[in-house]
């Protein structure tokens, strides 16, 4: 199968208004593409289809990211396709990994990484400069991981002057981030349409810029560089245009103005710099923006669309709701809530489970592989055959072969296992020795009696009695006065929790 049906089939899909009820992407008059200066026009990498069914798995995400890797393309990349693309693109704001992973199995091109959200999610506090940069790269590393659609993170203010913008940049582009919003409050910053925002000097604000393109040029790479400007609220509508003028040319990518408070606002925003694409942030629930749905802020001029409040809003409600039922000694009602089957494939259990396979073996395959001499297997039977004259291969197997099996073998045996010298061994074979296993359970797995110097080859066999040279041992025993009947050589635990004793008989 070609590259080009790979595509087709596996990646996930921007659907076209007319193809899905789900649909992200809207392109009622199908205008014609427009010419976005500073990208290179690329092919569409998710062509219009319908949305990933509940199905979306593992293997799925796999060559979706297998096929992007083979045509050498990007999460940065993959968003540039996006903003190339007609219409507009939306993106709900996720606040975790589980959230992000909803927003791609509902057939989203692309989705935002709050910082409202993800410190009310991760910290539990208000979003009023608190959550420091390494918890966000942290929390959008967890996201970018769980998710192929492109994810645009929010880096604040850059958490300090353009040295720290050049930081983030970078730690944002190895978190796995396809793009990354740096606006101009000074620290502590505030949610955008909250009071007591205030901006740092348009000078200061162009230099942050220019610091991130810096950050991405020395980083290899083509992450998206989201120029975005308080000053709408902070000083005035004319600063924030004339700010959003000054990224354009400081080289930024998308421009955003946040808290734009009218349509007539948002159309001045649209006409600056036409070939760049803007940025709209419906703020759900009573924002200082007018919400709009898709088509009115294409006609409009806007290009992608965040909705920064959805996602963590309901999942607020929806707890609040749950709990309250649980204390007045109810559960969620079903229609709240899905099934526990709906929850295992959501978060991929079906598909580990089948991945599993792959990987299992039979549970009557020995551990130890260099003979079938002790298998440490959790059952508590053992069949224990002593060969006494002929070759191992020649034995026959009588037993149940579900059962793993201690096979002791002769000195034939174990003249193929060890190379030592049989001189120096001889005198030990007229000894006895007992070697007994007990598992971590405290049962018994193994309790077999064998010819001294044939333990010294198990040493080979079984990891736990690597290393332990029995002949020596036996050696000093016989110096000190020759070892007595029931004397323990050996007693510990191995690796696995098994005790091995050895016992002169």
């Amino acid at each position: 199968m070609g590259l080009s049906s790979i595509l087709l089939l596996q990646a996930p899909p921007i659907p076209s208004l007319s193809s899905s009820t789900h649909s992200c992407c809207y392109s009622p008059s199908l205008p014609p593409p427009c010419t976005i200066s500073k990208l290179q026009r690329r092919p569409q990498l998710f062509p219009s289809a319908s949305p990933p069914t509940p199905g979306w798995n593992l293997s799925r995400k796999r060559c979706a990211l297998a096929a992007r890797a083979a045509a050498g393309g990007s999460a940065a990349e993959a968003l540039r396709r996006i903003l190339e693309s007609p219409g507009i693109h939306q993106g709900p704001a996720c606040f975790d990994a589980l959230s992000g992973r909803l927003v791609e199995r509902a057939g989203f091109p692309l989705c935002f990484m709050s910082g409202f959200s993800v410190s009310a999610a991760r910290l539990g506090l208000p979003d009023v400069g608190l959550i420091s940069y390494g918890e966000m790269a942290d929390q959008g590393r967890q996201i970018t991981q769980a998710v192929t659609i492109p994810v645009i993170g929010d880096g604040d203010n850059g958490y300090g002057n353009a040295m720290n913008v050049k930081r983030t940049v970078k730690g944002f582009i190895q978190a796995g981030f396809a793009g990354i919003i740096i606006e101009d409050q000074v620290s502590p910053k505030a949610c955008g349409h909250t009071r007591g925002r205030k901006v740092v000097s348009r000078e200061e604000a162009v230099m942050h810029i220019k610091a991130a393109i810096d950050a991405r040029r020395e980083s290899g790479s083509d992450i998206v560089i989201v120029a975005r400007t308080d000053s709408r609220q902070a000083v005035s509508l004319e600063e924030s245009l004339r700010r959003s003028r000054a990224f354009a040319d400081a080289g930024a990518d998308v421009l955003f103005i946040d808290a734009l408070a009218s349509r007539e606002e948002m159309k001045a925003f649209c006409e600056i710099s036409p070939l760049l694409p803007k940025m709209a942030n419906m703020l759900e629930g009573g924002g200082k923006t007018p919400i709009l749905n898709p088509v009115e802020l294409e006609e409009i001029g806007f290009k992608i669309v965040s909705y920064p409040l959805s996602l963590i809003g309901v999942s607020i409600r929806a707890m609040e709701d749950a709990l309250a039922a649980i204390k007045s000694g109810r559960v969620p009602p079903p229609g709240s809530l899905p099934s526990f089957d709906e929850i295992k494939d959501t978060l991929g259990f079906n598909d580990y489970y089948e991945e599993e396979k792959r990987y299992s073996i039979s549970p009557s395959q020995p551990s130890y592989q260099r003979g079938t001499v002790y298998s440490p297997g959790m059952s508590s039977a053992y069949n224990t055959k002593l060969t006494t004259g002929e070759r191992p291969e020649q034995s026959q197997r009588a037993d149940d072969p579900s059962e793993p099996v201690v096979e002791v073998v002769t000195p034939y045996v174990y003249d193929n296992f060890s190379s030592g010298d049989r001189s120096r061994q001889s005198g030990m074979w007229s000894r006895t020795l007992r070697l007994k296993i007990t598992g971590r359970n405290g049962l018994e797995k193994l309790d077999v009696r064998i010819p001294a110097g044939f333990l010294e080859g198990m040493a080979g066999i079984i990891p736990g009695l690597g290393g332990v040279n029995i002949m020596q041992m036996l050696e000093d025993a016989s110096i000190e006065g020759g070892p007595e009947s029931g004397k323990i050589l050996l007693d510990f635990n191995d690796a696995m929790g098994d005790r091995i004793q050895v016992f002169v008989e």
